[in-house]
């Protein structure tokens, strides 16, 4: 369980006046807190009166009930506080029990007053279609196969008109069942052999396994109504070791309030503990009047079975519905210790940027609950990540702060601004509002390549950095599979080269046309002439079956994205300055030290800019080991479904 302490907002946490987190988490290690304890409430006094009460009515009720010693085991004597919830065997009924059924219909005593009553009635018909009627219908009810049916449909009836438990009152039946055996081991009854090689029964022991196992999520909730003018409930969950309670609080005046419920906890999948929640007592503990460190220390020492009392929330708790899973990739990477915002840093969860997230519940739009892929089996708990929009407004307030301050440091000792500056602070401030130039999250489904139509390969990386070289190896070592888009150019032909072959050769204004059109991945003017790459040239080596090479700059990657090509998009990164020097000079380049921080310098404003876009990252530190992993992660697209975005298959 997490626990929340009461703060005053965001704006007095990020501007470092609060030290204390507002939610805290009693599963996970974390910072003691060192707010004054509010005043203890007179109010528990009640409650405490009111359990006794309950106590002592369990105690009453539970005399002469059990032929078995309640007091043999502690198991057993808590068990045997509990009120009878449960229906009886009918099969196993005594005559004790006979006189409790005499008010139940019997099925023949009920036909033998039918067929009484026809008798009276066929006496009082006059026409002879009448009595014939009834003749039938009392030689349907004197058959044996009907008597019999109709014996079990009664019996079917009152059956389905009893009142099956609604809950479990333990998930250690097992435990039970083995005590009430070492207890039978003296008895030499009838009665007790039998109930022991009963209870030895594999069959018995596996239906009890079941029990447990079923049990261990639909713990018992006990509802108390009205009592001394409040509604108050009683709810027991099982805090097990590897499964954390996954709820978290807060302090509101005196009383501790459940604000959060986190997915993958007991709490959770109980569906006990709703958010509004007061919790007055834990296993008889007082709770209202404590401040939430104290709370944090006493479940911190609590195992098993967890009894709260609570008052239940007054607001209108909406209908059970299924969740839907979302699976996003992160554009950014997020470190919860770092974030002034997040309300539990305990349960905050990091990412890196590329990172695929599966979003598993959105209830609170500023905080969703989500899972790394791959951490699903080591993550009981959901982590919280920041929501889209809230992140969206949080860095538009950060941008509009930081023009704000940019603008006092540069502004003179002149108070009054012209209209042209003021027209281009309310065109920068429209720039500030577009959401869609924030780097948040990118919604994403599986995908796997069909054999006959593969995905482009986009190989991005500085001058220098290998990207081309590994492209032409690959051309020259398999040209059965890989090909590149023959491009388009305004030039005209030379003697050797053949329109469509090693270029698509086209009037300057036609270029122009398709380039306003947006059809060209990337285009470019040398000499008085325009080179391009179109998609419809990377389509055409898709349709033969074969891979087609793409070395494209950064800015290129939105326009192939748009497509409906369906890239994938791998980053070279070059090694270290020295080994990168290394690798040059094995070229017979000789580059000076600032040619090769600036390579390093331009791969990390890459990365920065446009990493969001990169399905996976090589660093060129070996050209073979560079080739073998580069061949590795083509293979991998024909063999395992990959990530993209859901728009692309939409």
């Amino acid at each position: 369980m997490m626990i929340t302490s009461h703060m005053n907002g965001y704006v007095q946490e990020a501007s470092g006046q609060a030290v204390n987190h507002r939610e805290r988490a009693v599963d996970c290690p974390g910072e003691e807190g060192s707010l004054v304890e509010p005043p203890h409430s007179a109010h528990m006094e009640r409650i405490q009166h009111y359990q006794e009460e309950l106590r002592k009515r369990r105690d009453e009720d539970s005399k002469g009930k059990h032929d078995i010693d309640p007091n043999a085991s502690l198991r057993l004597q808590k068990l045997s506080q509990n009120p009878k919830v449960g229906i009886d065997n009918p099969t196993f009924e005594g005559k004790e029990n006979a006189t409790k059924d005499m008010s139940s219909p019997d099925p023949v005593v009920e036909l033998e007053e039918l067929l009484q009553a026809l008798r009276l009635a066929q006496h009082c018909l006059n026409d002879a279609q009448s009595q014939q009627d009834v003749d039938l219908m009392m030689q349907l009810l004197t058959k044996e196969e009907f008597k019999t049916a109709y014996t079990i449909y009664t019996a079917l009836s009152q059956q389905m008109s009893r009142v099956s438990p609604t809950s479990p009152l333990t998930a250690q039946a097992q435990d039970l069942c083995q005590e009430v055996q070492r207890i039978l081991q003296s008895s030499q009854q009838e009665e007790g052999l039998e109930l022991r090689t009963l209870l030895t029964n594999p069959h018995l022991q596996a239906l009890m396994q079941a029990h447990d196992t079923v049990a261990g999520q639909e713990i018992a909730e006990e509802n108390v109504t009205q009592y001394l003018g409040e509604t108050v409930k009683l709810v027991r969950l099982e805090k097990a070791r590897d499964t954390p309670l996954g709820a978290t609080v807060r302090n509101d005046m005196d009383s501790v309030v459940v604000s959060r419920v986190v997915k993958g906890g007991a709490a959770e999948r109980s569906g006990l503990l709703s958010e509004g929640d007061e919790i007055l007592e834990i296993n008889g503990i007082p709770i209202r009047g404590k401040h939430i460190n104290e709370v944090h220390d006493l479940l911190q020492q609590m195992q098993g079975t967890l009894t709260f009392l609570l008052i239940p929330s007054s607001q209108i708790k909406p209908a059970p519905h299924r969740q839907t899973v979302i699976h996003v990739r992160a554009h950014f990477d997020y470190d919860p210790s770092d974030d002034p915002f997040v309300p539990c840093r305990e349960l905050g969860l990091s990412f890196q940027k590329g990172d695929i997230l599966h979003v598993i519940s959105q209830d609170d739009p500023n905080w969703w609950q989500a899972y790394r892929d791959g951490d699903e089996d080591n993550q009981p708990l959901a982590g919280l990540i920041p929501g889209k929009s809230f992140l969206q407004q949080r860095e538009t307030l950060k941008k509009t702060i930081t023009d704000s301050s940019q603008e006092q440091q540069g502004k003179l000792w002149c108070s009054k601004k012209n209209k042209k500056q003021k027209r281009r602070n309310t065109s920068n401030l429209n720039k500030i509002t577009d959401y869609d130039d924030i780097l948040t999250y990118e919604e994403m489904s599986l995908y796997h390549q069909p054999a006959n139509r593969k995905r482009p390969i986009a190989l991005i990386g500085p001058a220098n950095s290998g990207h081309d070289e590994l492209r032409r190896r690959l051309l020259s070592i398999e040209p059965e599979k890989f090909a590149v888009a023959v491009p388009h150019t305004t030039r005209n032909p030379r003697i050797h080269e053949r329109n469509g072959r090693d270029y698509h050769f086209v009037s300057r204004s036609a270029f122009e046309t398709d380039l306003a059109a947006g059809k060209f991945i990337e285009s470019g003017e040398f000499e008085k002439n325009l080179y391009g790459t179109s998609t419809d040239s990377v389509r055409q080596v898709v349709n033969t079956g074969r891979i087609c090479l793409l070395c494209l700059h950064t800015r290129s990657l939105r326009v192939l994205r748009s497509s409906n090509l369906k890239p994938y998009v791998i980053f070279i990164a070059p090694p270290s300055q020295e080994r990168l020097r290394t690798l040059l000079a094995t070229e017979g380049k000789t580059p000076k030290p600032e040619e090769l921080k600036e390579v390093i310098e331009k791969a990390r404003e890459m990365e920065q800019n446009f990493g969001h876009f990169f399905d996976a990252t090589i660093v060129n530190m070996d050209p073979d080991q560079a080739f073998h992993e580069l061949r590795r992660l083509i293979d991998k697209l024909d063999t395992e479904p990959q990530w993209v975005p859901t728009s692309w298959l939409c």
